[in-house]
């Protein structure tokens, strides 16, 4: 009985140091990054198995009012937004409203060239239609208010970057159309939908589609440095980013969207495993994207990251399946992006807690 005693106390302690350490560490390499501690920071939150034990806010919400970041405050999560997208994609496959094989001609008639692309090389950025964000023109329509259709007319028209398959390349537009084609097949909003399917279900109380209007408690403003010092975030509609950029949210939220995902409440197993299976080109080459996520590896053991960048604001998020591993971070500044940060913080954890 004293050597169980012993050995599980032991073990206790030394499960808490580890996790003093972690914090330690953690916490220095957050601070060799956001240095001002009376400037635009950033949230940072590392669950195991579904659960936090790390989770911190470092320097300003607003530098106008003097208050500071905490760990309820909201962000904007720029093409985290993405992951949203492709989930409501199919949910409604599973409802049979489409299929990822679908043209898009079959939803938007009069999208050129819609016939030979499908809904699954949106998801994967293999259009190779013209990303909207690349465009001259997006100064002009920037601070207007924009239905998904009028946004869509903005891009549809310009010059192809390669024909459907044969490239991977990023691009805002193919999450805008496959938005659209939410409204379109749901009869409902873009806005509404991820509402009333993801956010209600998962009890994301804390998440929504940005809006600079609305009251929203713990909202983070987002700054931009120059010479001079920090100013405001330039002002962009959200209709422009639409269901490529315009989601804000928490880390509390967050890693409920990231354990929601792992316990398969909102879509099935099978179907799910389509969000996380790695594609191929026409030329049989497999690209390292999935639908709304990119399927990488920290020393050889799989992950699935995204980030996003909006003015103002950037996130990034790494999850380990193997282990349960889930990071976030978030800035308020454009000036400070977490994405290598979260990938260091993301290998540390795995080194510390694997197999634990």
């Amino acid at each position: 009985m004293q050597r169980l005693f012993l050995f599980c106390f032991i073990s206790l302690f030394s499960i808490t140091s580890n996790a003093q350490n972690l914090d330690r560490t953690i916490d220095s390499l957050i601070q060799s990054e956001f240095k001002d501690n009376n400037g635009p920071g950033g949230a940072f939150l590392i669950s195991h198995k579904g659960k936090p034990i790390y989770r911190k806010a470092f320097g300003m919400a607003n530098l106008e009012l003097d208050a500071k970041l905490n760990t309820n405050s909201v962000f904007q999560i720029g093409s985290m937004t993405k992951q949203f997208t492709a989930i409501a994609i199919l949910m409604l496959e599973e409802q049979g409203k489409l299929k990822i094989t679908d043209p898009v001609s079959k939803y938007i008639p009069s999208y050129p060239n819609g016939n030979n692309i499908t809904i699954h090389r949106l998801l994967t950025h293999t259009s190779g239609i013209k990303d909207f964000t690349k465009m001259k023109a997006l100064q002009d329509i920037a601070q207007k208010e924009m239905t998904p259709e009028q946004m869509v007319d903005f891009f549809k028209n310009e010059p192809v970057d390669f024909a459907p398959g044969e490239k991977f390349e990023y691009n805002n537009s193919g999450y805008v159309l496959l938005g659209y084609i939410i409204e379109l097949t749901s009869g409902e909003t873009y806005e509404d939908f991820i509402q009333k399917n993801i956010f209600d279900k998962v009890g994301m109380n804390n998440s929504f589609y940005a809006s600079d209007r609305k009251i929203i408690k713990n909202r983070a403003f987002g700054y931009h440095k120059k010479s001079s010092g920090y100013v405001n975030k330039t002002v962009i509609n959200f209709s422009i980013p639409f269901s490529s950029g315009s989601l804000m949210s928490t880390l509390d939220d967050m890693l409920k969207w990231q354990n929601a995902l792992h316990q398969n409440l909102l879509l099935s197993s099978k179907e799910e495993t389509k969000a996380f299976t790695k594609y191929k080109l026409n030329n049989g080459q497999e690209i390292e994207y999935g639908y709304g996520w990119h399927l990488k590896n920290i020393n050889g053991i799989p992950t699935r990251e995204h980030g996003g960048s909006i003015f103002g604001f950037k996130s990034m998020a790494v999850y380990i399946p193997s282990e349960d591993i889930y990071v976030v971070g978030f800035s308020n500044c454009d000036c400070n992006s977490p994405t290598q940060l979260v990938k260091d913080i993301a290998k540390l954890s795995l080194e510390t807690l694997k197999d634990k």
